[in-house]
């Protein structure tokens, strides 16, 4: 008979603190034997600091963690990882230079009289990518390959130390809807075969789907566990938020006025490789309406938003904003003439992440004179109106308006730059990814922005890789694949699984007939 206690591991009455937030309150998780078992929490829920401290990335100021029903002393990752702990990263350690085996065997490596022994890792490597399904090329340099791939690495490392519990820290945030189906089936043959999962998310479709048990937290404290079987999306939204979360966006329909973008013969060109990223590309947003650009990731939707919004030069076509020409204008100019960005990535084109918070929400108006008076920035006035968005979007920082950026959860940093942008009140909102990395509460918060600013007449173009958003808010839907638009669809008027068809270029609207 099997003497094993029930839990492999048990966090009891965790508490940790960080400068004037309390991050982890009195926490109690119990992760059972085998089982997929999800943390759910809004953003800066405490989810990623308790994974942390089970990974002794941090210290908890009170509290005990046992493995096997033994007290452990968890002080680094070092520890975590001699007891077979280990963790996929929401944003990933890898080095970009070196190889996808090198990347997998750094800190483990095999070696014999001194030298290192690659043969025998790669054979090791091998054997595990296929006995998991995890197939990806060893020899690649990480900066080459996918996002999703880069994360099947991350996913290596940990079975290459035969880690038998597994924390996936917002696996599916970057993903794209056919990578986090093959995520989810790697979860579960990894859970077949004996491994004892923790999954961090707040994508309750995800959880309902994948999870065992889920334990749910709210402002740094446990809500309590439940059996994912004997719950709902609506109960699970509820406990997380506080109360019922709508989660279809109520609107009604559009009426759109004078064209504010107009994008003509639009083409330019691919960093990766010698064909266009984006080919001869027409269209146009118009005040009063939601027109998105729908598509699998890499399909030029990127350089397209990096050539209307200055990022990136085009070779050849037009982009017109409230009737002036930008197609050569510095961002600065199209920012002054009338477009917001949300960027795709945040941290690379959204924020300064060692600037505080209320630097980063007057990145674009400093200048502007509410915020500087002969040359010299006014920060009262500056503190007054980081204040007024902090508390209008909920966005939560250890410090308030003098939090460095870079200490907030992703999710926080997100609703810091949809504040920004949206308070500019300008004719055109650029949103790439707008909810990428939010819970339900946000996304039902800046999806109700977005139709609030359609109705009061301005243009907005959406650009997301999420089918529901995509389905839910949107008043034309434009498919591109491999560069080109292939498809055209008033909201509504297309199924999920059409969609779904001309996204993976298996259809192409004709150019009479499907068009709207």
């Amino acid at each position: 008979m099997d003497d094993a206690p029930e839990y492999i591991i048990e966090m009891l009455h965790i508490t940790k603190e960080f400068p004037g937030i309390r991050a982890n309150d009195d926490i109690t998780l119990q992760l059972r034997r085998g089982e997929i078992h999800a943390l759910l929490g809004e953003n800066g829920a405490g989810k990623s600091t308790l994974m942390s401290v089970l990974f002794g990335m941090y210290q908890p100021e009170e509290g005990i963690i046992k493995k096997d029903g033994q007290v452990v002393d968890i002080r680094d990752p070092n520890d975590a990882t001699a007891l077979h702990i280990g963790m996929v990263h929401q944003h990933f350690k890898l080095v970009e230079v070196f190889t996808v085996l090198d990347n997998i065997i750094l800190g483990a490596e095999d070696t014999k009289l001194g030298f290192l022994s690659k043969k025998e890792a790669r054979r090791k490597v091998q054997e595990i990518s296929e006995r998991y399904g995890l197939r990806v090329d060893l020899d690649a340099k990480v900066e080459d390959i996918t996002v999703g791939m880069q994360q099947r690495v991350e996913i290596l490392k940990m079975l290459y130390r035969d880690n038998e519990i597994l924390i996936f820290d917002e696996p599916t945030a970057v993903l794209t809807p056919q990578e986090i189906e093959e995520l989810i089936l790697i979860i579960r043959n990894l859970a077949k075969e004996g491994k004892s999962i923790l999954f961090i998310s707040h994508k309750l479709n995800e959880i309902m789907e994948v999870s065992d048990r889920v334990t749910v937290l709210r402002k740094g404290r446990c809500v309590g566990t439940i059996e994912t079987a004997k719950t709902t999306k609506e109960e699970l939204s509820r406990m997380m938020v506080g109360r019922p979360v709508q989660l279809v966006v109520d609107k009604g329909p559009a009426h759109p006025g004078e064209a504010v973008l107009t994008v003509e013969g639009l083409t330019v060109p691919s960093r990766l490789h010698k064909n266009d990223a984006v080919k001869d590309v027409s269209f146009q947003v118009r005040a009063g309406e939601i027109v998105c650009i729908a598509g699998i990731d890499g399909n030029g939707q990127t350089e397209c938003v990096y050539a209307i919004t200055g990022l990136e030069k085009a070779s050849r076509g037009k982009v017109t904003l409230c009737g002036r020409d930008i197609t050569d204008a510095p961002i600065r100019t199209r920012s002054k003439d009338g477009m917001s960005h949300i960027p795709e990535d945040r941290h690379k084109h959204g924020l300064i992440l060692d600037y505080t918070l209320e630097e980063n929400l007057v990145l674009q108006r400093y200048y502007e004179p509410q915020f500087q008076d002969h040359g010299f920035i006014r920060f009262d006035a500056v503190r007054e109106y980081a204040d007024s968005l902090i508390q209008q979007y909920d966005i939560r920082s250890g410090q308030g308006p003098v939090t460095r950026v870079r200490s907030m959860s992703g999710g926080n940093q997100q609703k810091a730059i949809v504040a920004r942008e949206i308070d500019r009140d300008l004719p055109l909102i650029v949103a790439v990814q707008p909810t990428r990395g939010l819970d339900v509460g946000a996304i039902e918060y800046i999806h109700k922005q977005l139709v609030a600013q359609r109705d009061a007449g301005k243009a907005v173009l959406l650009v997301s890789l999420e089918l529901d958003e995509v389905m839910n808010l949107s008043d034309r839907i434009l498919v591109m694949y491999e560069g080109e638009i292939v498809g055209e669809f008033r909201g509504g008027e297309v199924t999920v699984e059409e969609l779904g068809l001309y996204m993976a270029g298996a259809r192409r609207a004709q150019k009479e007939g499907k068009r709207a």
